[in-house]
């Protein structure tokens, strides 16, 4: 098991206290010899600020005590670990659970003592009474605001914070052309370059009912006291189911018609006979899409809906598909075993990097060579790191999609969507669609329904009475 010294210096502190990590390191060593704990691998942070922990060395260390190599921590003052107590508790506490020794040498600290750890429990019940304090008095002090109607973030584009209130300032007028373009049916970046506002703002602007006179505070909207810039009708004429990059027009579908060639979107023609078809943008400058009647489309996209809510054996092979990782090929992995791999490979690189320690610790390689191995070994371990929070990640999304299906699949059984679909007014129906639909995309030879929270539903152009095109051959997974 190893003994290991951090030391760390800040800029500041070498230049002004003449503190050095050398310093540091001869009286770990002392301290270390004198209570019989063995050689000392001394790690180090040079010039590494103590206000978080997203240092080199100490994750280093980190590591090294995750994999069960360290037996003893010295440090010259619990300052070197971290400037922030919470911090320091929580290094403790990772320490204790790896049966890892601290040792603070200025301030005679040594957490293998009963007194030592008396110490920490000191700190940690203070620390604990800080943190709820100032919890509950931010807590306090952001409800007492809210009932007074007050904003509590940074101001909104077209506001400015005055005396603690919301007040309109001059891009209020760029605020109100947004909305207005919006409501002709712009597309956010077609905004952006009308008006020269980002396209993120765009969105943010669009979205946010503070320009309501409203304010925001746990997901959930209060009567503000500072002054609207537009209306309710201008707010809800800039929200009425535009499809992203596309005019919106008269047809249920508008906006959410891709080509599956080009991918781009597809826009509604009139043939001058009063029918109405979807034909790719790009149709005649590279791309082969057949146009499309708006009719058969509008067919494709109900009969999805009433098979996510109809069909038993489709929702349960959806429901495969959907913990499998969304992968249909067999081969590949899903996240479960992504993960377990991930895991390997870190427990690994950990054991390698041991190898490494006990190799530089009985002088079998160069402190050159050490360097270079370890830094490609720290490299790869923060690789696998990347790749084991990613599938943590895709796990959750993987989670959060399965429980959007079961939410979608509920409504749709309870609906007889056929009849519902008759039966609705064109707002209702607008509705539906943009509640339920995610898209149609639009190959040669079959569709692809995305109704929300499920995988796209292949439809094959005969289904919704639509011709079977002459290119065959392209498309996209069943």
């Amino acid at each position: 098991m190893l003994t290991l010294a951090y030391c760390r210096v800040s800029t500041e502190e070498q230049a002004e206290e003449g503190y050095s990590i050398e310093g540091q390191a001869d009286k770990l060593r002392d301290y270390a010899r004198l209570r019989g704990l063995g050689d000392v691998l001394v790690v180090t942070d040079p010039g590494k600020s103590g206000k978080n922990l997203n240092r080199p060395g100490l994750q280093q260390v980190l590591a090294a005590i995750e994999a069960g190599h360290v037996s003893h921590v010295l440090v010259w003052r619990l300052d070197r670990l971290s400037r922030n107590l919470a911090d320091l508790i929580l290094l403790a506490d990772t320490f204790g659970e790896q049966a890892v020794a601290l040792h603070s040498v200025s301030e005679n600290l040594d957490l293998s003592s009963a007194a030592g750890r008396m110490f920490y429990n000191i700190l940690g019940t203070f620390a604990q009474y800080f943190r709820e304090s100032l919890v509950e008095n931010v807590k306090l002090g952001n409800e007492r605001a809210i009932k007074e109607g007050r904003h509590i973030n940074r101001a909104k584009l077209g506001y400015s914070m005055v005396d603690g209130r919301l007040v309109p300032n001059s891009d209020a007028v760029m605020v109100r052309e947004i909305f207005s373009l919006r409501s002709d049916g712009l597309s956010y970046r077609q905004i952006e370059e009308r008006t020269g506002v980002l396209y993120s703002t765009v969105s943010s602007v669009l979205h946010s009912r503070v320009y309501l006179g409203e304010i925001p505070h746990n997901g959930k909207w209060f009567p503000g006291i500072h002054d609207p810039i537009i209306t309710a009708a201008e707010f809800h004429a800039a929200h009425r189911g535009f499809g992203q990059g596309v005019r919106r027009v008269s047809d249920v579908l508008s906006g959410k018609v891709v080509c599956g060639l080009c991918e781009r979107r597809m826009a509604v023609n009139q043939n001058g006979q009063g029918s109405r078809q979807y034909k790719c943008r790009s149709r005649g400058q590279g791309c082969a899409q057949p146009a499309r009647s708006t009719a058969g489309l509008t067919r494709a996209a109900v009969l999805g809906l009433a098979l996510i809510g109809d069909n038993a054996e489709l929702q349960e092979a959806i429901r495969r598909y959907l913990r499998s990782g969304g992968s249909d090929d067999p081969r590949k992995g899903g996240t479960e075993s992504r993960r377990a791999g991930a895991a390997r490979r870190l427990k690994q690189l950990s054991d390698q990097r041991f190898k490494l320690l006990q190799l530089y610790y009985r002088d079998r390689i160069s402190e050159e060579l050490f360097t270079q191995d370890e830094s490609r070994i720290t490299r790869e371990i923060a690789c696998a790191r990347d790749e084991l929070q990613e599938a943590d990640g895709d796990e959750t999304k993987r989670t959060d999609l399965e429980a959007r299906f079961e939410q979608v699949a509920a409504i749709l059984r309870e609906l007889d969507v056929a009849a519902m679909w008759q039966a609705a007014t064109e707002p209702e129906r607008r509705l539906l669609i943009e509640e339920m639909i995610e898209s149609v995309r639009v190959f040669p030879d079959h569709l692809e329904v995305q109704v929300s929270g499920a995988p796209a539903l292949n439809v094959l152009p005969g289904e919704v009475g639509l011709k079977q095109s002459e290119v065959v051959g392209v498309g996209g997974g069943t």
